[in-house]
């Protein structure tokens, strides 16, 4: 493991210049103080997690230290957000600190999300509150325990700097991880401003550093945008079968990774509703959970129209074409598991949605109905789960189609059935009450609650004896938290 002192650092997105990013310091907060942090993430840089809890640690990622090696950056973009089109975006309240390379010789970007003031920073006081940085840090790493391609949160960093919101806070600074922070609005951004020369430089370090693979096909910039759509197709597909909301899908916060990006208003399901907007300043639901398919296919076809100098109309028009058809691949094959199925058959995609129609008309809770249909055989389980429905006539119609279908399975004994489906069905997800709380009592200066509910999260398959709330349905009032783009 490593000390602090010993990341190795290759600051390769710096290089590119000053077209790219502006060099800015990060502005220090007051008294800073270690909220949490991820051993895993950790992990990713070699560091020894029981350096967290060092005077230091709390002091390089607050802004009062920073490595010799490191080049901060903040980034310019631009980006299409609910639709319409900003020229000109950018880190408006964090910065890159550069690139650090692990034993395994993986590239991880440091970005300090909090850090103050940048030439993007519009009217924004560069800052970042306390409750925002913790829900990214839980769901970052919530994500990853799960599966899902995500960022990744080292630690936040809280303090005594008030900063103002709808009422007075306290700011704190969230290191985020991830092999880039290239986004779809960098290429867009280069587009409309008609830069071809900075817009091809940045293609090539793309391509150079995330997808080498491509370089090697006739075409490098078409064999890369067809990796970029069959990753967000897949992307998408497990934020559906999980429940995922993100939110503010606008193209600036799109990964060109294919990656869960820049968290802000999320959420996860609680009862089954297709139509609902964790947005709350999201008001004509284009960012609906139902919407985030169409809405990922819209995103990369304005990906596509800034990649049009590199590729044709005809061969952008026909990779975007995959884009369905890989997404509802990886989506069925991802239901298919949580209903315990091994095999595909015709009509499983008329079960899934079967299902989903009678769950959206009864209010059920969408994460614990399929882990208790793995608690037992399923005969039994949908017996005992047939008090959830209203419909009980659809519902008893949809059992008796299910269990047919799983006798069609084969043999396969219940110790079997359960250990497969609670495999891909989580016990615990990060719903928002459980945020809320760990928020609520770290802003009166009680850390145990996010540190104890990130622990639970990073294991959400397995039974946690003394963690029974934790898998609980919320409280009426934990269904209605509104989540703002306000941090």
């Amino acid at each position: 493991m490593k000390a602090l002192d010993e990341l190795t650092f290759d600051n390769r997105f710096a290089r590119l210049g000053d077209a790219f990013s502006t060099h800015v310091l990060p502005e220090p907060v007051a008294d800073p103080r270690l909220v949490v942090a991820s051993p895993a993430a950790m992990a990713l840089l070699d560091l020894d997690p029981a350096i967290a809890e060092t005077p230091v640690f709390a002091e390089l990622f607050s802004g009062h230290k920073l490595w010799a090696e490191a080049e901060p950056r903040a980034m310019v973009y631009s980006g299409h957000q609910f639709g319409s089109y900003n020229p000109q975006l950018g880190d408006g309240r964090g910065l890159l600190l550069g690139e650090v390379y692990n034993e395994a010789g993986e590239h991880w970007d440091l970005h300090l999300k909090g850090a103050g003031q940048t030439p993007y920073s519009r009217m924004g006081d560069g800052r970042a509150v306390l409750r925002s940085s913790i829900r990214e840090f839980l769901a970052s790493e919530a994500l990853q325990a799960l599966g899902i391609p995500t960022t990744r949160a080292l630690c936040v960093i809280g303090s005594s700097t008030p900063v103002w919101r709808e009422k007075q806070e306290r700011a704190a600074m969230l290191l985020r991880l991830s092999p880039s922070h290239v986004r779809f609005g960098h290429f867009e951004y280069f587009y409309y401003t008609k830069r071809p020369e900075q817009q091809k430089q940045l293609g090539e370090h793309v391509l150079a550093m995330h997808f080498p693979e491509c370089l090697e096909q006739p075409e490098p910039y078409l064999a890369m945008f067809r990796e970029i759509v069959e990753r967000n197709a897949e992307l998408i597909a497990k934020w559906q079968a999980y429940g995922f909301c993100h939110g503010v899908m606008n193209t600036d916060n799109m990964s060109i990774l294919g990656i869960t990006f820049d968290f802000g208003p999320f959420a996860f399901l609680d009862d089954f509703d297709a139509q609902f907007i964790c947005n709350h300043s999201d008001d004509q639901g284009r960012y609906s959970f139902s919407n985030q398919v169409p809405i990922g296919q819209w995103n990369l076809s304005a990906l596509a129209q800034a990649l049009t100098p590199f590729i044709s109309v005809e061969a952008l028009r026909e990779t975007l074409g995959l884009y369905l058809p890989l997404y509802q691949a990886h989506y069925l094959d991802l239901m298919r598991r949580r209903l315990g199925f091994t095999t595909a058959q015709d009509d499983d995609q008329k079960l899934v949605e079967g299902l989903l129609q009678l769950m959206q008309n009864s209010g059920v809770d969408y994460s614990l109905f399929f882990r208790r249909l793995g608690n037992e055989s399923a005969e039994l389980a949908v017996a005992r789960l047939r008090d959830d429905f209203v419909d009980l006539k659809g519902f008893d119609a949809w059992s008796e189609r299910y269990t047919a279908r799983v006798a069609r399975e084969g043999c396969d004994n219940q110790e079997q059935r359960q250990s497969r489906m609670h495999a891909v069905n989580p016990l615990y997800i990060l719903r928002n009450y459980l945020a809320q709380k760990a928020i609520d009592a770290a802003e009166s200066g009680d850390y145990q609650e996010v540190r104890r509910l990130q622990a639970v999260l990073s294991n959400p398959f397995e039974e946690q004896p003394g963690m029974e709330s934790y898998a609980e349905r919320p409280p009426e009032w934990g269904k209605h938290l509104e989540i703002s783009c306000s941090s």
